[in-house]
């Protein structure tokens, strides 16, 4: 077996192809040469995925980002990065090489980048295949909080669904609804400016917490979605009411330091043949339950015997 994994090794090494691998938190597990040549990384550097970018993009090399605001773009990446099992994709690198790159995620979150280079194949319309994908990732991405839209959202659970919300071990798949308490009287009494920021807030601090496999994004006004494939019911209840007590610990407007904020959530588990509209109901039946509860807490949907 080590034979074979040596073998392995040295054929990944010289097999012309930028290869790397990512676990669940997105940190840096195995890379070959031309990919850390790459990205320019060090044979004993492992870092995060998003660090590694950052610095990319501070010394203008790797690959280009088309966006001025790197921690928008890097929120915004991060809530659709690895929340599909396979994509294909073109990029293009500062040295004015193009990639094409492929991310293959497994069920624990843990993630295969291979990377060729195809800046021979390069034909005329590659400007304009450019501007179409960055396109397609604004029309993914809610405007304000920079993270996944509903669109985004709605398609990962109906990824999820279409499995029976179900994985290999078995466990059910969850969707959450999750709302700000009380966010009208935030407007009323500070303003609509400061309410996009407390969402804006709510979305960065959420978005911190959320594993690999999960989907987080906005709905719509105060309300936000978080896809939670092959979690319990139970695991749910543990991962939301961490995120609350986040929540309610944070103090998000220097001028009032007295004031805080939180968040109530239902959640619902897949039944296998429920439809889409169904789960939503379950799930908003519990964050209504939530709300009349006393608000700041997490409620999950009854399953009819």
């Amino acid at each position: 077996m080590e034979r074979k994994l040596r073998k392995i090794l040295r054929f990944i090494e010289t097999a012309g192809v930028m290869f790397a691998v990512f676990d669940e938190n997105d940190v840096l597990v195995y890379a070959n040469r031309l990919y850390r040549e790459a990205f320019f990384l060090t044979e004993e550097e492992y870092p995060y995925w998003g660090d590694m970018m950052r610095r990319n993009f501070e010394a203008r090399r790797g690959t280009v980002i088309g966006e001025t605001d790197f921690d928008l773009w890097l929120k915004g990446t991060l809530s659709r990065r690895g929340k599909v099992p396979f994509r294909a994709f073109e990029t293009d690198v500062h040295d004015g090489s193009w990639l094409w790159m492929t991310e293959t995620v497994d069920e624990d979150g843990w993630m295969v980048c291979i990377a060729s280079d195809i800046t021979k194949l390069l034909v005329k319309d590659s400007v304009l295949r450019q501007e179409r994908d960055i396109a397609l990732r604004r029309s993914l991405t809610d405007d304000l909080t920079g993270i996944a839209n509903r669109r985004f959202v709605m398609e990962r659970l109906n990824d999820m669904i279409a499995r029976d919300g179900v994985a290999a071990n078995g466990r059910p798949g969850c969707f959450a609804i999750l709302d700000l308490d009380n966010f009208k009287q935030v407007n009323d009494r500070f303003g609509h400016f400061s309410g996009d920021r407390l969402l804006i807030d709510f979305a960065r601090e959420i978005s911190l917490q959320v594993r690999r496999t999960d989907c987080f994004g906005r709905l719509g006004g105060e309300e936000f979605g978080l896809v939670l494939p092959a979690t319990t019911g139970a695991e749910a209840i543990v991962i939301i009411n961490r995120m609350l007590a986040q929540i309610s610990s944070l103090r998000p407007f220097p001028d009032h330091p007295e004031f805080f904020y939180s968040c109530s959530a239902g959640v619902a588990s897949v039944i296998p043949g429920e439809a889409q509209s169904e789960l939503y109901a379950r799930a908003d039946e519990a964050l209504y339950r939530a709300k009349s509860e006393g608000k700041n807490r997490v409620c999950v949907a009854e399953i009819a015997a």
